[in-house]
């Protein structure tokens, strides 16, 4: 369940309350008036499966209440609640496969920005993966997978195709282009600095390495694995149920590419520049076309349920008011009305 905190205008109070009454999966209602200080106006509160909050908050945000009050939305962790459970059972679909297209854009837009917190967490992932690279450690690629940051500029992208939001993708292409760029120079000259200290040396790049020599050498399982990571990171992203190992799946092919990108330019080994390169442009045009039809699709089928909320309740209008019975209800009498 999702809970909605909102701040309205006093005469607009009725409109939102319709809103929120005609919206299938909310309960839990309460109306405080008079008491919003800033922006003056009254206390609008209500729960809402989270599978009808895309549809409750695109209505409400169709209201203007965004631009002329405030909508609050926190995700309730626990609700004892009858109640609440009718309203989930009510709202179709499953909770965990609905998506908040408000709160993803909200996420990408943040995420998209090229900051410097997020250009060192990629510049120390390529550094890190560097290092795993030329030694050919596994686990020192698995670290620079974990700390890499770059699945959210990709996001940002993927969602800005699907909701035709050019400043969104501007933004997220510039955080993506730009960050691998500063990263691999900067990793370029780590590199180097660690071959003077006796660290890093030509022999060891161009060594076998068993564990990490399909980093520079793309193959059709590197479209594959690029295609598999878009698709988990997007579900994981608009998913209620994401995991912090999603990123390691992005980086997988990623940052251990740059690096290795990186550290080749530095001793003059353009065969494993480019092949890294090719790693690496494969796989960001791989999660980018994964994420994009990923969100499409869920975009499709939020249109399908909501067609098919309209047609329920539109049924239920059709067939009069609901009696129900029980403990604290009052069945309703002719007419819908309650007697006395």
């Amino acid at each position: 369940m999702l809970h909605l905190r909102l701040l309205v205008p006093a005469d607009r109070t009725d409109e939102v309350v319709r809103a929120v009454e005609r919206t299938v999966g909310t309960a839990h209602l309460a109306v405080v008036p008079g008491a919003a200080r800033d922006p003056l106006g009254d206390l609008v509160m209500c729960d809402v499966a989270r599978e009808a909050g895309d549809e409750l908050i695109s209505d409400l945000r169709a209201l203007g209440i965004d631009d002329i009050g405030s909508i609050t939305v926190e995700n309730i962790d626990l609700t004892l609640s009858r109640r609440a459970e009718e309203a989930e059972e009510e709202a179709p679909g499953e909770g965990a496969d609905a998506v908040l297209w408000e709160q993803l854009e909200e996420v990408t837009h943040e995420e998209s920005t090229l900051s410097f917190t997020y250009l060192a967490f990629l510049s120390l992932a390529t550094m890190i993966a560097a290092c795993g690279v030329v030694l050919d450690n596994a686990i020192l690629i698995v670290g620079a997978m974990a700390v890499g940051p770059e699945f959210g500029p990709l996001a940002g992208v993927c969602t800005a195709l699907v909701q035709r939001a050019p400043r969104l993708a501007w933004r997220s292409l510039v955080a993506v282009v730009g960050g691998f760029a500063v990263a691999m120079a900067l990793t370029t000259a780590f590199g180097l600095l660690m071959d003077v200290f006796g660290l890093f040396s030509r022999s060891l790049l161009e060594a076998e390495r068993a564990n990490t020599s399909f980093i520079w050498n793309p193959d059709p399982f590197s479209l594959v694995v690029a295609v598999l990571a878009g698709v988990a990171g997007m579900l994981s992203l608009t998913s209620s149920r994401s995991g912090a190992l999603v990123g390691v799946a992005i980086s997988v092919t990623t940052v251990p590419a740059a690096a290795n990108a990186a550290v080749a330019l530095g001793y003059g080994d353009f065969d494993q520049v480019w092949g890294s390169s090719g790693q690496l442009l494969l796989n960001l045009a791989g999660i980018l076309a994964a994420g994009t039809l990923t969100l499409a699709a869920q975009k499709g089928l939020r249109v399908l349920t909501r067609r098919r909320r309209t047609r329920r309740s539109g049924r239920i209008k059709d067939a009069g008011p609901v009696e129900r019975t029980g403990p604290g209800r009052v069945p309703a009498g002719p007419g819908g009305t309650l007697p006395g």
